[in-house]
């Protein structure tokens, strides 16, 4: 799902689809000025302005209110500088277009804290976990999976918890699957979990920081939004490598690996996924799809972020584009969405 854009005056958004290059236009009123996280053909919605937050079905049009932001715990302690950006990643146990015993995890608030939300509650609620000095506090990708939460922290440490076991207060049991095998300099950048047939992976992605370097400036058309740190040309703003490692729960360890076989990943905003790429003409096998989630960025530029997307060959390391336009904004930059009828 690209950008939001203006056309006539009225907002739309354009659905690429990867299997024959065809975009459809279509109007989501109900998306406007919102940033969109996806997870299971769901759009988890925060408002720019107000930091409202509701679940939309793109297509047909169901809408979900949620809890505000403001009803998390000690959010005045924890709020982000802008609302928008309060929620990091959202995760569905099930759709909701399908049944109403599902469950709604996200990564909130400035210290990247576990939330969750049950149809019928009234505010978020958030986890917490024994033995929290093994497990950090900040999380960067969590998935569902065989009924029970993996969640992976800022140190590569990689979870496992039941939400079910969530009462109240008291806090939740927690077991640690495995550790990334990388020293902890090397963990600045994202990080994914996606799951693929039983098996889990995690996934290292390389050259997302919140600069040009200035020599890019003129070849890449962003303007770049100054401050302080403008004469630091060390950092750099495009995705150079993946590095994906293959979970071993029993021995619970990670290990290093290139070759997916026919699986195929697809990393962003969204909740990542994999599909085997036989299943899904044009789609290409052991290769990583991407868009540009790294939200800081966005505010960077006065274009905003989107241009850091395209296909990652995880056999000989290339990146090739996926969609041969530019979408950008400083809100809401592409994403993908499973299509799915309500």
């Amino acid at each position: 799902m690209p950008a939001e854009e203006e056309e006539d005056g009225i907002s739309i958004r354009k659905f690429f689809s990867l299997y024959n290059g065809m975009i459809l236009n279509k109007r989501i009123p109900k998306a406007r000025r919102k940033r969109c996280m996806e997870s299971m053909g769901w759009l988890i919605m925060v408002g720019e302005e107000e930091g409202e937050i509701s679940m939309l079905h793109p297509f047909s049009g169901v809408e979900i209110e949620l809890p505000h932001q403001n009803t998390t715990v000690e959010y005045n302690r924890y709020r982000t500088g802008l609302k928008m950006y309060f929620f990091y990643k959202a995760v569905l146990s099930s759709s909701p277009s399908h049944t109403s015993d599902y469950i709604l995890v996200v990564i909130e608030g400035a210290f990247k804290f576990l939330s969750f939300w049950r149809p019928g509650d009234i505010r978020w609620t958030r986890l917490k976990f024994q033995g929290t000095d093994r497990v950090g506090t900040a999380f960067y990708d969590l998935i569902y999976f065989n009924g029970q939460i993996y969640a992976l922290d800022y140190s590569g440490i990689l979870i496992v918890f039941d939400v079910a076991d969530a009462v109240g207060t008291q806090p939740t049991k927690y077991h640690i699957v495995a550790h990334m095998p990388l020293p902890p300099q090397l963990r600045r950048e994202q990080l994914y979990i996606v799951e693929s047939l039983g098996s889990l992976f995690v996934i290292l992605r390389d050259g997302v920081h919140l600069r040009l370097p200035k020599d890019d400036r003129d070849r890449i058309p962003l303007k770049l939004i100054p401050d302080d740190d403008d004469d630091d040309d060390d950092y750099t703003y495009g995705t150079t490598n993946f590095r994906v490692f293959q979970v071993d729960s029993a021995a619970g360890i990670m290990t290093e690996t290139r070759e997916l076989g026919d699986t195929t990943f697809f990393l962003g905003a969204n909740s990542s996924l994999s599909v085997q790429a036989c299943q899904f003409p044009g789609i290409k096998p052991n290769h990583i799809y991407f868009t540009d989630d790294c939200f800081l960025t966005y505010l960077a530029y006065e274009e905003g972020g989107g241009l850091d997307m395209g296909v990652f060959n995880l056999a000989d390391g290339s990146i090739q584009p996926h969609y041969n336009g530019v979408s950008l904004s400083r809100f809401c930059p592409p994403t993908w969405v499973t299509p799915t009828l309500y």
